[in-house]
């Protein structure tokens, strides 16, 4: 069995190089739609579960559910920036949001319900504020290093989120668990060479693929499994198959 560092060192870079090779080929909508799934927070959440236990994991994932308010925050206030800024000002402005609601939900006393209440909520709003594209993305070829970039960013946070597990305790573990790591790097390296409204595009995708991550979060809290092996089988079982039910466009 893999140790838990190597986990670390793989399986989230590879699930970025995966979305990064499906932007390259099917453009940013799609990228954004795949980015939605628990490619990030699922690894993260499972590795919790392996070296701080079931409870510590489950309670993390509570607030993981919690923080998609912050990245749908986070992604119709770059997808609005993306308008008047280049994307130096535009991320700060973006990250900063994250940040305030992040903290918000920090402070709250967020159970399973309201947690899931909170989310549903965002998932509803984002889309429909999100400012129109003006025209027909442009798909770009990104520089051959950019992968390898995504790919660092996310072991960065792996290894960030897991290493102070046990200062920070579940509700930061499980909210930093949500950092939007993938659709920061995504939006960032498609606003550079596409354009706003190519930016918009993979937010777009993004904020229509974050229902899978949602029921991700939701049933791996509320599923009775003894076991990572079967609570984290069925969560993502039904994670696919909410993101098969998602249009694309």
């Amino acid at each position: 069995m893999f140790s838990p560092l190597v986990l670390k060192l793989l399986l989230v870079p590879s699930f970025i190089g995966l979305v990064s090779l499906a932007e390259r080929r099917w453009g940013p909508t799609v990228a954004g739609w795949l980015a939605g799934l628990p490619v990030v927070v699922g690894p993260i959440l499972f590795l919790l579960w392996l070296e701080q236990g079931a409870k510590f994991s489950r309670s993390a994932t509570v607030y993981s559910l919690a923080a998609m308010v912050p990245v749908a925050a986070f992604a119709v206030v770059y997808a609005w920036s993306s308008r008047r800024w280049a994307w130096p000002v535009t991320t700060v402005l973006a990250y900063g949001i994250w940040l305030l609601f992040a903290v918000t939900v920090l402070m709250l006393p967020v159970g399973i319900v309201s947690a899931t209440v909170l989310a549903a909520g965002s998932l509803v709003i984002a889309p429909r504020v999100f400012p129109r594209q003006m025209s027909k993305p442009v798909i770009a070829q990104p520089p051959k290093f950019d992968i390898k970039v995504r790919m660092l960013a996310g072991v960065v946070l792996t290894l960030l989120v897991t290493s102070i597990a046990n200062i920070g305790g579940t509700r930061v573990s499980g909210i930093l668990s949500m950092f939007p790591v993938i659709s920061s790097i995504l939006a960032v390296s498609i606003h550079r060479s596409g354009g706003s409204d190519a930016a918009i595009a993979v937010l777009r995708g993004l904020a229509s693929g974050l229902w899978s991550l949602g029921a991700f979060c939701a049933t791996l809290v509320i599923v009775p499994a003894a076991g990572a092996g079967y609570a984290f089988g069925a969560a993502t079982a039904v994670a696919i198959g909410v993101q098969a039910l998602v249009p694309r466009r």
